[in-house]
């Protein structure tokens, strides 16, 4: 749509709204879960949902996202990247919006989670048992974690659900949490420590049931890519 300015002939376009959606990862009880809010009221009542809202004019995407979060969530000071933007014609009932979505990965032990009235719940849930979803969430979800599986073999992107110090079993096994499957154990050291993401720490974990464990740290406990 196209107002036309009768002073200076200048068109001014209005266009859709645009929205950000933050899609958040955690591990728990050794499965992948995902934050999600269900909506109390309205055309999509009852259905789950990733904490998101309208971009004001006074935001850029950036502080839209954190805001959102924030406000929504009770989570707050977490790095997030850009995931994707999410166009389709239909993807909202109530008008035309466009998503630009954003994500992380958090220690969910972290945050004490809370919402606004309008959202009956919120909680972490299984990724892989998803209910039933509003606007198109379910693609946003799955969308990310294809790009999740995909970063975790060139960048240090787990640091957010590992502690300072780790074993390589430890990270293997949320690379297999991640990855919904088993993975071969030289295989894994072999790739994991040519990445040169990781320095040893010259300590170990002891435990009854095993033998001792070298200790790991990231270099950096900040988004690195290896290529």
């Amino acid at each position: 749509m196209k107002i036309q300015n009768s002073k200076n002939k200048n068109s001014i376009i209005i266009g859709p709204a645009v929205a950000v959606d933050t899609l958040i990862f955690t591990i728990r009880d050794g499965k992948l879960m995902v934050l999600l809010i269900e909506i109390g009221s309205g055309p999509y009542k009852d259905k789950w949902a990733l904490p998101g809202g309208i971009v004001q004019l006074n935001e850029t995407l950036d502080e839209a996202a954190k805001n959102v979060l924030k406000k929504k969530a009770g989570i707050k000071d977490i790095y997030m990247e850009q995931l994707y933007t999410f166009s389709d014609l239909k993807r909202d009932v109530r008008g035309r919006m466009i998503s630009v979505a954003y994500f992380a990965l958090v220690n969910s032990d972290e945050f004490n989670l809370k919402t606004m009235d309008y959202y009956s719940d919120i909680e972490w849930i299984n990724v892989r048992k998803l209910p039933k979803m509003a606007f198109d969430h379910k693609e946003i979800i799955n969308y990310g974690l294809d790009r999740l599986k995909s970063k975790i073999e060139y960048s240090n992107i787990v640091y957010g659900l590992l502690p300072e110090t780790f074993t390589l079993t430890e990270m293997q096994n949320v690379y297999e949490i991640i990855l919904g499957e088993k993975i071969d154990k030289r295989n894994f050291r072999k790739k994991i420590l040519a990445l040169g993401l990781l320095t040893e720490t010259k300590k170990v974990k002891t435990g009854a049931k095993h033998r001792p464990a070298k200790l790991y740290k990231f270099k950096k406990r900040e988004l690195v890519f290896t290529k």
